[in-house]
């Protein structure tokens, strides 16, 4: 099993920015890629970024040239920074992790609200 913990999220003004964490416990030694995804209300769930354990990086297209996802040098920390934010980045931030045959595990969420 493992445990996600998210934090960092909450309301920003247009332009400015926040950080995202998401700490993994539990059997941390199965984690591979680590990433985030947000939905908006009304809207699907989309990638926001992932990242590999030997640190290749994905962005989805909205959010290029803004995000920056890294890992901890543990390797059980994600952290998402996120730079000239949008309305439209207002979105619940989930945290998903891959583990191996454990399977997927997914973060509670966390708020990210951006203000016009």
């Amino acid at each position: 099993q493992v445990q996600l913990v998210e934090s960092g999220g909450g309301l920003v003004q247009a332009g400015g920015s926040l950080r995202l964490s998401c700490a993994a416990s539990g059997s941390i030694f199965s984690i591979g890629a680590m990433g985030w995804y947000r939905q908006a209300p009304g809207k699907q769930r989309e990638l926001v970024a992932t990242i590999t354990g030997s640190g290749r990086t994905n962005y989805g297209d909205a959010v290029k040239g803004r995000f920056t996802i890294s890992r901890g040098n543990a390797k059980n920390t994600v952290y998402l920074q996120m730079d000239t934010l949008k309305p439209e980045d207002t979105a619940v931030y989930y945290c998903k992790v891959v583990a191996g045959i454990l399977g997927d595990y997914w973060g509670q969420g966390t708020q990210v609200t951006v203000s016009s």
